[in-house]
């Protein structure tokens, strides 16, 4: 197959962009897979009503068949379509953050998606994204869009376009290329249809922000032991984020991480870090990906997906990583960093709790 490829400016007004996003919806409804850019990360595309279209999601990203699809919507309307019914919680939530990077998990209406997309469950996430590019493209093809990251399942996600010709060039119909996108990890995904709502995966929109909306909500407990959890939401069990060399969470000083740098080399190993600009200062490695600031971990969300994948184009042997706080995006931010590591840590016992 061969995978054409869109420029398009974020003003799809533009005489320019325009006719691209045209083209590239009526694919969308001819049941083939295109990948656009979100504000958090680049999506593949397809009809979510679709058996056929769905599946060609799976089949290009070789995702495991029991990882359910987010579906993205462009029109309000569409959601009535979709769910059984929007509690309070889901109608305030939706007023507050749509457009924006904040995925609601409801009762999925029988007999409308493909099966593919809620791999067996009854319930569907659904999010309204918040990029030009991505709503005008689901508002011309007149779908409902299922649309997982654009990457190979368990690679980094992809920010550019080049990311996802990286992985799925040959494999998927088209790749709008957009530019670089925004806040570089995924959406938040809170389930709406228990009586307290549950943050199910971290992301661009933090816990604290959705508390100040509809009140406490809960941390499902599959994201932190998620090996024998039936995924209800995507990411949730399986290895994701994962560039080519083993990846490890370093919990200590700049001092603690810099001895087993030094140790590894003594083993006659290539090391690599992720650090952010405060630590890189005072950490020496022999591939080290600056990612962000300290000071501003939105920067570190932004970077995180692009610093994962340029480990791909080093010769490294092993990968280090600081750690981060877990609130606000820090905790979208280790969610990441834990599965891309596969939860192995490093941890300075000695250092003062």
């Amino acid at each position: 197959m061969k995978t054409k490829l869109w420029i398009v400016d974020k003003d799809v007004d533009n005489s320019d962009s325009y006719p691209q996003i045209i083209e590239a919806a009526s694919i969308l409804r001819e049941n083939e897979t295109v990948a656009f850019p979100t504000e958090t990360v680049y999506g593949l595309g397809a009809n979510a009503t679709s058996d056929e279209a769905v599946e060609k999601i799976y089949q290009a990203k070789g995702r495991p068949g029991d990882n359910p699809l987010i579906v993205h919507i462009a029109d309000y309307s569409q959601l009535d379509e979709l769910v059984e019914e929007i509690p309070d919680t889901a109608e305030k939530l939706i007023n507050a953050f749509w457009p924006g990077p904040l995925t609601i998990i409801l009762k999925a209406r029988k007999g409308v998606l493909s099966k593919r997309v809620t791999a067996g469950l009854n319930t569907v996430g659904i999010r309204m994204p918040d990029h030009p590019i991505a709503f005008e493209l689901i508002k011309h093809a007149k779908l409902p869009i299922a649309a997982p990251s654009a990457n190979s399942s368990g690679k980094p996600s992809p920010t550019m376009a080049q990311h996802v010709l990286e992985d799925l060039n040959g494999k998927i119909a088209g790749i709008v290329d957009g530019g670089e996108t925004g806040v570089g990890v995924e959406s938040t995904v809170i389930d709406c249809t228990l009586k307290k709502p549950v943050i199910l995966r971290p992301g661009g929109i933090t816990k604290e922000q959705l508390e100040e909306v509809i009140g406490q909500v809960a941390v499902d407990p599959g994201l932190i032991n998620p090996k024998d959890t039936r995924p209800k939401a995507p990411g949730m069990k399986y290895t994701h984020y994962a560039p080519n060399a083993p990846v490890y969470l370093v919990e200590g000083n700049s001092n603690f991480m810099q001895e087993k740098i030094n140790e590894k080399r003594r083993e006659g190993l290539k090391v690599g870090a992720i650090l952010t600009e405060e630590s890189a200062k005072a950490i020496d490695a022999d591939v080290v990906a600056v990612c962000g600031t300290r000071q501003h971990l939105e920067t570190t969300a932004h970077a995180l997906y692009d610093a994962l994948r340029s480990f791909n184009q080093s010769d490294v042997d092993i990968i280090f990583s600081e750690v981060f706080p877990l609130k606000g995006i820090g905790l979208a931010i280790m969610n990441r960093l834990e599965k891309a590591a596969g939860h192995r840590y490093i941890i300075d016992e000695h250092a003062e709790k």
